[in-house]
């Protein structure tokens, strides 16, 4: 939450943000005021950013932070420096991996569990489920469409933008829109996005843990983190997590449907010949 805040917080917060990363030890050695002051920012600085990271105060964040220290200290963990030039195929298979797990374990972490349900409630009620997403995140609505499908669930994705924005503009209050966007602020996507509201249409959003003019758009925000690499174009751990949300919306739908849903997968399941 720390590393996706820094750049949507004031200088006075980001300061500490950068320090909290730097020396994240000095939160257990601390009480809030010392802090500051080792920070030279005031108390409510603290304060502030810990209700921005989404905490009630600082002692629930000195909580959470002592925990998240005690599990990386309990378990072994290989180099987390990125890609680089002269790495070898072993170590280019164990920083990606690396990077993958945490983005999961980070994920997890952000999960707010009362949204997970509302957003279910909607997917088991609605007519209508309309995917939305560009680029990498297009990959991410495929998979969700598949999944969908298997139990014959009403869903929807298409691929060229102008196409998702008819979709968008045919929605209705009985349908959901899941948008999938890494930034929260893909052009095409926002566009959607206010097509939707403007037809009352509830929505869901899966994204990184940051302010963006999607997030305050949408009717739900599921947040998802990510260790992206160098090599940021191919979206590789924000893929993963971004995954693994639709993963949690799927099986969750589909236990709520469950004598339905299996009756289904087992009428749509497709024999390989061996």
């Amino acid at each position: 939450r720390l590393r996706e805040m820094h750049d949507f917080v004031g200088s006075s917060e980001r300061i500490a943000v950068e320090y909290l990363l730097e020396n994240p030890g000095s939160v257990l050695e601390n009480n809030i005021r010392e802090l500051a002051a080792k920070i030279y920012v005031s108390p409510a600085t603290i304060v502030r950013l810990c209700k921005r990271l989404g905490f009630e105060g600082y002692r629930e964040f000195r909580q959470s932070l002592i925990y998240e220290l005690a599990l990386y200290q309990n378990n072994e963990r290989i180099d987390k420096n990125d890609i680089e030039r002269d790495d070898n195929i072993e170590s280019i298979i164990d920083k990606v991996t690396y990077k993958n797990i945490i983005s999961l374990e980070e994920t997890r972490n952000l999960i707010d569990v009362e949204k997970v349900k509302k957003c279910v409630e909607l997917l088991c009620s609605c007519n209508n489920i309309m995917i939305f997403g560009m680029g990498a995140s297009l990959c991410v609505a495929k998979d969700a469409y598949l999944k969908f499908l298997r139990v014959n669930k009403s869903c929807f994705v298409v691929e060229d933008w102008h196409s998702q924005y008819i979709q968008a503009q045919n929605s209705t209050t009985r349908d959901v829109g899941i948008f999938i966007s890494y930034s929260g602020e893909t052009k095409e996507m926002i566009q959607c996005l206010k097509q939707i509201n403007a037809n009352n249409t509830p929505s869901i959003l899966i994204t990184r843990f940051a302010s963006s003019t999607m997030a305050s758009l949408a009717t739900h925000v599921l947040y998802t983190s990510a260790n992206e690499s160098l090599f940021r174009s191919g979206a590789t751990s924000s893929r993963i997590a971004q995954l693994n949300m639709i993963d949690i919306l799927y099986t969750a739908y589909a236990t709520a449907n469950y004598d339905q849903c299996v009756s289904r997968l087992n009428i749509t399941h497709i024999e390989k010949n061996i």
